[in-house]
């Protein structure tokens, strides 16, 4: 028998706020969310779009940038890009020049979108792909840590955006703005802010997080790469996984110092996708040299080769050749988009391809680059791909099977030529928040 029959109208409102007010809500306070897993783990989800696809709740016009928002404690947070007047990016996407210009850290209010704050800064940037920048800011105990593409570190108060420090990659410590810029979210470890910074022997670095004193620096390496520094626990201890263009590293995330590295050279520095860890396997792979598999100690901080991929091919393919989606491990499976835009399945254990298909990217057919989010939630994924969709379907060995879509951005970056959406979206309190060069919007998603 219910129990709300058993109460007058007065009563039975207060059950129903009770039972909203329990139900699960999470912030995505970082890269890939409150555990940097890329799972939305919040219930009372939607599990079909409506017509006319969720209820907007607010659109707030932005600048350019790849940077993802942050969601945290009623605000959110990103970054985006506003070229100076009469400046203009080169017509090759690929070029490097001077484009002068400055960079935004804004902060708006979740429930509308209204500004709250911003924090901008000048900002010439060198490298190609010049829209914006990369970084998904990092949020936590009241400070918001950013960092721009060309190498500028910021720690802001999170309710008014007033500096409390900084650093400059470039200046402090000599290293030059990659290709495409400087693109590793900064990873948070108790006290230590953890970042790829890319100077001589100081590829990775860790900031005392409340006053930005350097507290130790690692690696050297031609170029850093993009990989953001990811942190697993495995072997007995805390092993923070750095992969540059020349090795993988698993390094003390206390002192800096390698637990373990393998040599792999990575053709044009792309290092990108973020590394996976399911059980005992580490998962890696890159654009141009497909993937590699590591089996890790289970007693101490080593690991072995368990697999490979052998082509060098962006075209001919074997295992994964992923560059801007994070891979997703599921039931002994891995889940990726590769070069050009073939949703995957392929048993972990080996690499062996089980299934692909163009379905959550372009539709039909193979597009260089071609991308596609993939999210967890509950039995079902969330995919944003390139058009601007976000996609319900399910993702099993047995084949791709989608439930549900919805249009809810257009796409506006034309750096590879064609106009795509390449931020990551973030899911909080029951909602979407997704951007592109123009405008971040929000929508529910609450059942």
């Amino acid at each position: 028998m219910s129990m709300v029959v058993l109460f007058d109208s007065g009563m039975r409102s207060l059950l129903l706020l009770f039972a909203c007010a329990s139900l699960h809500a999470d912030d995505w306070p970082q890269w890939l969310g409150p555990n940097r897993d890329s799972v939305w783990r919040e219930s009372g989800i939607i599990g079909t779009f409506p017509d006319g696809g969720p209820k907007v709740l607010w659109r707030v016009k932005i600048g350019g940038g790849y940077t993802g928002p942050a969601v945290a404690n009623g605000k959110v947070y990103l970054m985006d890009r506003q070229v100076a007047v009469n400046t203009r990016a080169p017509g090759n996407a690929f070029s490097r020049g001077l484009i002068a210009g400055t960079e935004r850290v804004l902060c708006l209010e979740e429930k509308t979108g209204a500004l709250q704050w911003e924090h901008r800064y000048d900002c010439t940037y060198t490298m190609s792909y010049s829209t914006g920048p990369r970084c998904t800011p990092l949020v936590s105990d009241g400070k918001v840590w950013t960092v721009g593409a060309e190498g500028n570190l910021f720690c802001l108060d999170a309710e008014n955006g007033k500096v409390l420090w900084s650093h400059d990659y470039k200046a402090d410590y000599g290293a030059r703005t990659p290709m495409w810029g400087f693109a590793g979210h900064p990873l948070l470890d108790g006290q230590r802010l953890i970042c790829l910074v890319g100077g001589p022997g100081c590829v990775a670095m860790a900031f005392d997080k409340d006053s930005g004193k350097e507290l130790w620096r690692s690696l050297d390496a031609r170029e850093p790469g993009y990989c953001p520094p990811t942190m697993i626990e495995h072997g007995g201890t805390k092993q923070l996984i750095l992969w540059h263009p020349q090795s993988v590293n698993s390094l003390d995330p206390a002192t800096g110092k390698i637990f373990w590295s393998c040599p792999w050279d990575v053709r044009a520095g792309l290092t990108v996708a973020t590394p996976r860890l399911s059980g005992d396997l580490l998962l890696f792979s890159s654009f141009y040299t497909s993937s590699k598999c590591f089996k890790l100690n289970t007693t101490k901080p080593t690991a072995e080769l368990q697999w490979e991929g052998k082509s060098f091919s962006e075209k001919n393919t074997d295992t994964l050749h992923s560059l801007i989606s994070t891979p997703f491990i599921e039931d002994g499976h891995i889940y990726g988009v590769c070069s050009y835009g073939q949703l995957r399945c392929l048993k972990l254990d080996t690499g062996e391809r089980v299934w692909e298909t163009f379905a959550a990217t372009t539709g039909d057919k193979p597009v260089r680059w071609a991308n596609a989010f993939i999210i967890k939630h509950e039995g079902r994924f969330f995919l944003a791909n390139e058009q601007g969709d976000l996609i319900i379907a399910r993702l099993s060995p047995k084949g791709y099977e989608e439930i549900s879509r919805a249009s809810i951005l257009k796409p506006t970056t034309t750096d590879p030529r064609r106009a795509v959406v390449w931020s990551h979206p973030a899911f909080a309190n029951q909602c979407v928040f997704m951007r592109n060069d123009e405008e971040i919007v929000c929508a529910s998603l609450a059942k």
